[in-house]
């Protein structure tokens, strides 16, 4: 199987990083009709395109949280495979609550009725879709993109070690704030919430930045890749290169 440069991997998987803050932040802000009066929506008050736009953007927002995870597996499976396996695991499920929540959104643009039954339906789905928020991005996002890949990256020496700390201590906070709003101790955005997500936010901005401008530094791990890489492009190239018998 063809392998990439470790600096492609870098700056392949920072690209993808920033592509999941161009997509969920507008996604949400699109949203805000839906969710904040799901009965006045389908009674007629709103734009479907906008919703449908938004949805486009939760899907491509999918694609880039598995390329975040994918990207890295030929580079970290070598360091340490089970943390990986996590990471790759933790990114699935927070897909799997984000399109729960997109398939909620669209059923609310499909009761577009007068009906009672279908306001409250409407207004069901979208606290579901809230639920969704806060298991998904709010709180699978603080183990994975948190915890996990804060670990990686600090054991792996990938990128500074500073901010890697930073992801490591970012993620159980953002699970606290989550699980904070789960036991209504305060509403969903409210002051504690939104400044738990500050250092995630930041973390996880660095992850786009840091390796698309400086790429991954170069460690063991790189090291162990290149080496790796090196060995299968000599074993697909010894048939060719090999005397005829």
């Amino acid at each position: 199987m063809k392998q990439w440069k470790t600096q492609t991997i870098a700056r392949v998987f920072g690209v993808m990083y920033l592509i999941t803050f161009a997509t969920s932040i507008p996604a949400l802000a699109l949203f805000q009709p839906v969710l904040d009066d799901p009965a006045g929506y389908i009674a007629g008050g709103g734009s479907d395109t906008r919703i449908y736009f938004g949805v486009l953007l939760e899907f491509l927002l999918i694609v880039s949280n598995i390329a975040t995870a994918v990207v890295l597996v030929p580079l970290l499976r070598r360091h340490d495979e089970v943390f990986t396996v996590g990471y790759v695991t933790a990114r699935i499920m927070e897909c799997t609550f984000i399109a729960i929540g997109i398939v909620c959104v669209l059923g609310i643009v499909s009761l577009r009725t007068d009906s009672p039954d279908a306001a409250s339906l409407a207004t069901s789905l979208a606290a579901m879709k809230d639920w969704t928020f806060l298991l998904g991005p709010g709180m699978v996002v603080g183990i994975g993109n948190g915890l996990i890949l804060g670990w990686l990256m600090y054991t792996s020496g990938l990128m500074p070690r500073p901010l890697a700390i930073l992801g490591i201590v970012a993620g159980p906070v953002l699970i606290l704030s989550g699980i904070g709003v789960l036991f209504d101790l305060y509403d969903p955005g409210a002051a504690p919430q939104a400044l738990a997500t500050i250092p995630e936010a930041v973390w996880e901005l660095s992850l786009g930045i840091y390796p698309l401008v400086w790429g991954f530094r170069r460690t063991r791990v790189v090291e162990v890749y290149e080496a790796a890489r090196q060995r299968d492009i000599d074993r697909a190239l010894a048939p060719a290169v090999a005397p005829a018998s």
